[in-house]
């Protein structure tokens, strides 16, 4: 039976094309990671479907198979920090966005290394 793996990026803007510069870099880190491991995904039987839903405001996700990615990376807490590109797209000077907190180090945007061992996690392949 074929395995699916369901990346579901929600992220903040006007659509998919413009959307804030962290949620950029995490989808650019996120296309980088599934085309590095997509062979390999493709001949353990696995498919991989991504689906983007940009969010008229609130707090952006990436979640794997519905699970958000802090649920399945042990040691990840999540923050927030100020923002000046969402507050462009939202036009509220008071916008803050999602930021990750992991092994000392706080990221605005998710970097590929935390997306290629959420994914192998929501596939028990970790």
């Amino acid at each position: 039976m074929k395995k699916e793996l369901v990346i579901e990026w929600k992220h903040i803007g006007k659509d998919i094309d413009h959307t804030c510069e962290r949620c950029e870099e995490t989808g650019m880190a996120l296309n980088a990671v599934l085309a590095e491991i997509s062979m390999l995904l493709e001949m353990e039987g696995v498919s991989v479907r991504v689906v983007e839903t940009v969010l008229p405001g609130g707090v952006a996700a990436l979640l794997f198979n519905g699970v958000p990615i802090e649920e399945l990376l042990e040691g990840i807490e999540v923050t927030t920090t100020p923002c000046g590109s969402c507050s462009c797209i939202t036009c509220d000077a008071e916008t803050e966005c999602r930021a990750l907190r992991y092994n000392g180090e706080e990221y605005e945007a998710i970097p590929p290394d935390l997306i290629g061992r959420a994914a192998a996690k929501a596939l028990e392949m970790e």
